[in-house]
Protein backbone atom coordinates (compact mmCIF):
# COMPACT_ATOMS: atom_id res chain seq x y z
CA UNK A 1 0.00 0.00 0.00
CA UNK A 2 2.95 2.43 0.56
CA UNK A 3 4.27 2.20 -3.00
CA UNK A 4 1.24 3.28 -4.37
CA UNK A 5 0.98 6.44 -2.07
CA UNK A 6 4.48 6.94 -3.53
CA UNK A 7 3.13 6.30 -6.93
CA UNK A 8 0.55 8.62 -6.64
CA UNK A 9 2.09 11.34 -5.23
CA UNK A 10 5.01 11.06 -7.85
CA UNK A 11 2.93 10.87 -10.95
CA UNK A 12 -0.75 11.93 -10.51
CA UNK A 13 -2.63 10.56 -13.56
CA UNK A 14 0.18 9.19 -15.23
CA UNK A 15 -0.64 7.09 -18.67
CA UNK A 16 2.16 5.19 -20.25
CA UNK A 17 1.53 3.19 -23.46
CA UNK A 18 2.34 -0.56 -22.99
CA UNK A 19 5.46 -1.71 -23.94
CA UNK A 20 4.47 -5.01 -26.22
CA UNK A 21 0.98 -5.20 -28.30
CA UNK A 22 0.67 -8.83 -26.74
CA UNK A 23 -1.98 -10.21 -23.99
CA UNK A 24 -0.91 -9.96 -19.95
CA UNK A 25 -0.52 -14.07 -19.05
CA UNK A 26 0.59 -13.15 -15.36
CA UNK A 27 0.05 -9.81 -13.48
CA UNK A 28 1.75 -8.50 -10.95
CA UNK A 29 1.37 -9.89 -7.32
CA UNK A 30 2.57 -8.39 -4.61
CA UNK A 31 5.38 -10.79 -2.05
CA UNK A 32 4.32 -10.57 0.90
CA UNK A 33 7.98 -10.55 1.79
CA UNK A 34 11.00 -8.89 0.29
CA UNK A 35 12.25 -12.39 -0.44
CA UNK A 36 9.03 -14.13 -0.85
CA UNK A 37 7.61 -15.34 -3.99
CA UNK A 38 5.46 -13.31 -6.25
CA UNK A 39 5.31 -11.12 -9.51
CA UNK A 40 6.76 -8.03 -8.85
CA UNK A 41 5.63 -6.65 -12.69
CA UNK A 42 3.63 -8.03 -15.98
CA UNK A 43 4.74 -10.90 -17.78
CA UNK A 44 3.11 -10.39 -21.72
CA UNK A 45 2.78 -13.70 -24.24
CA UNK A 46 4.57 -12.42 -27.30
CA UNK A 47 6.44 -13.97 -30.32
CA UNK A 48 9.92 -14.36 -30.39
CA UNK A 49 11.57 -11.02 -32.19
CA UNK A 50 8.40 -8.69 -30.93
CA UNK A 51 9.91 -5.12 -30.47
CA UNK A 52 9.71 -3.57 -26.85
CA UNK A 53 9.25 -0.15 -26.90
CA UNK A 54 10.01 2.20 -23.93
CA UNK A 55 7.03 3.73 -21.89
CA UNK A 56 8.60 7.15 -21.16
CA UNK A 57 11.68 8.63 -21.82
CA UNK A 58 15.13 8.24 -19.79
CA UNK A 59 18.36 7.15 -19.37
CA UNK A 60 19.48 3.69 -19.60
CA UNK A 61 20.50 2.64 -15.82
CA UNK A 62 22.00 -1.61 -16.93
CA UNK A 63 21.59 -3.04 -20.05
CA UNK A 64 22.82 -6.71 -19.85
CA UNK A 65 22.56 -10.34 -18.95
CA UNK A 66 21.54 -11.97 -15.45
CA UNK A 67 21.31 -15.27 -14.56
CA UNK A 68 20.68 -16.28 -18.41
CA UNK A 69 18.35 -13.40 -19.39
CA UNK A 70 18.84 -10.08 -20.80
CA UNK A 71 17.22 -6.60 -19.21
CA UNK A 72 17.27 -3.36 -19.84
CA UNK A 73 16.25 -0.57 -16.84
CA UNK A 74 15.37 3.05 -18.09
CA UNK A 75 15.34 5.38 -15.29
CA UNK A 76 12.34 8.00 -15.88
CA UNK A 77 12.28 11.02 -14.89
CA UNK A 78 8.93 11.07 -13.29
CA UNK A 79 10.93 8.76 -10.37
CA UNK A 80 10.10 5.70 -12.05
CA UNK A 81 12.72 3.27 -13.32
CA UNK A 82 11.11 0.35 -16.06
CA UNK A 83 12.47 -2.99 -16.71
CA UNK A 84 12.33 -4.58 -19.93
CA UNK A 85 13.27 -8.56 -19.02
CA UNK A 86 13.33 -11.37 -21.42
CA UNK A 87 14.73 -9.76 -24.37
CA UNK A 88 16.43 -11.62 -27.26
CA UNK A 89 18.33 -8.62 -27.72
CA UNK A 90 18.70 -5.01 -26.44
CA UNK A 91 19.67 -2.28 -28.56
CA UNK A 92 20.80 0.35 -26.09
CA UNK A 93 23.55 0.35 -23.59
CA UNK A 94 23.96 1.83 -19.89
CA UNK A 95 24.25 5.74 -20.45
CA UNK A 96 21.78 5.73 -23.38
CA UNK A 97 18.68 8.45 -23.79
CA UNK A 98 15.59 6.57 -24.66
CA UNK A 99 12.55 8.28 -25.70
CA UNK A 100 9.01 7.64 -25.05
CA UNK A 101 8.10 4.45 -28.07
CA UNK A 102 11.71 4.10 -29.15
CA UNK A 103 12.58 0.51 -29.60
CA UNK A 104 15.13 -1.43 -26.59
CA UNK A 105 15.18 -4.17 -27.38
CA UNK A 106 13.30 -7.34 -28.72
CA UNK A 107 11.89 -10.17 -26.85
CA UNK A 108 11.83 -13.89 -26.81
CA UNK A 109 8.96 -15.99 -26.12
CA UNK A 110 7.31 -14.04 -23.01
CA UNK A 111 8.26 -10.54 -22.03
CA UNK A 112 8.51 -9.11 -18.53
CA UNK A 113 7.83 -5.48 -17.42
CA UNK A 114 8.32 -3.81 -14.26
CA UNK A 115 8.33 -0.60 -12.37
CA UNK A 116 10.09 0.76 -9.83
CA UNK A 117 10.39 3.26 -6.98
CA UNK A 118 13.49 3.48 -5.82
CA UNK A 119 13.75 -0.45 -4.96
CA UNK A 120 9.80 -0.71 -4.22
CA UNK A 121 7.81 -2.70 -6.79
CA UNK A 122 4.89 -1.45 -7.91
CA UNK A 123 1.96 -2.86 -10.09
CA UNK A 124 2.70 -0.86 -13.42
CA UNK A 125 -0.84 -2.07 -14.69
CA UNK A 126 -2.85 1.01 -13.34
CA UNK A 127 -0.51 2.94 -15.01
CA UNK A 128 -0.53 0.84 -18.57
CA UNK A 129 -3.48 2.45 -21.31
CA UNK A 130 -5.01 0.63 -23.56
CA UNK A 131 -4.98 1.39 -28.01
CA UNK A 132 -8.40 2.21 -28.97
CA UNK A 133 -9.38 2.24 -33.15
CA UNK A 134 -12.14 4.08 -34.16
CA UNK A 135 -14.86 2.64 -35.65
CA UNK A 136 -14.99 3.09 -39.17
CA UNK A 137 -17.28 2.43 -42.47
CA UNK A 138 -15.20 0.88 -44.86
CA UNK A 139 -16.46 0.84 -48.71
CA UNK A 140 -18.57 -2.47 -49.99
CA UNK A 141 -18.13 -1.93 -53.54
CA UNK A 142 -14.59 -2.74 -54.12
CA UNK A 143 -12.60 0.55 -54.06
CA UNK A 144 -10.20 0.89 -51.91
CA UNK A 145 -9.93 1.60 -47.91
CA UNK A 146 -8.40 5.18 -47.05
CA UNK A 147 -5.73 4.33 -44.44
CA UNK A 148 -7.02 3.65 -40.41
CA UNK A 149 -6.49 6.86 -38.21
CA UNK A 150 -4.06 6.02 -35.23
CA UNK A 151 -5.10 5.03 -32.20
CA UNK A 152 -5.83 6.69 -29.03
CA UNK A 153 -4.31 6.25 -26.07
CA UNK A 154 -7.38 5.40 -23.17
CA UNK A 155 -6.33 5.84 -19.69
CA UNK A 156 -8.09 4.45 -16.72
Amino acid sequence: MSAWLVLVALTPGACYAPPVDAPIIDPFRQPPCEQCAGNRGLEYATPVGTPVRAVAGGTVSFSGVVAGTRYVVVDQPDGFRATYGRLGAAFVGIGAQVSTGSVVGTTTAGFYFGLRVGETYVDPAPMLGTHRYRPRLVPTDGSARRPAPPPTLECR
